[in-house]
């Protein structure tokens, strides 16, 4: 297998299943629900968060999928993390809060440069 494929799906699983992990605490963590009140969002905004994470997630992990598509589903989890971290920062939580989506950000970069590395036609 090439090093860019390795690459590629190594980070995107990675990604995927803590996506996927993270929309199921949304769901069922009594936790989860008393932080987004307490960050003052409506409790349909994390319902809608953790279904938009687990059809990222699969967007992610479908190869056949349009190209537009993807991209979205990048872009989309991109905004996510990085609001995610600016959040935690701001209403004072612990580091680990404010770095973990960051480290996950770090991931996804790497998932969509080796996704772009992937598309390009081979150089002989």
């Amino acid at each position: 297998m090439k090093k860019n494929t390795i690459v590629y799906w190594t980070t995107t699983g990675l990604f995927s299943v803590m996506m996927l992990f993270s929309a199921s605490m949304y769901f069922t963590s009594p936790e989860v629900q008393a932080n987004f009140v307490k960050m003052g969002f409506h409790d349909a905004f994390r319902i809608e968060l953790g279904w938009a994470k687990i059809l990222g997630a699969l967007t992610l992990l479908i190869p056949v999928l349009n190209r537009s598509v993807k991209e979205w589903a990048y872009a989309g989890f991109g905004i996510t993390l990085i609001s995610a971290s600016i959040l935690h920062a701001a209403d004072g939580d612990p580091a680990f809060n404010v770095i973990a989506p960051l480290i996950f950000f770090g991931i996804l970069v790497v998932s969509y440069l080796f996704w772009k590395k992937r598309l390009q036609p081979a150089v002989s």
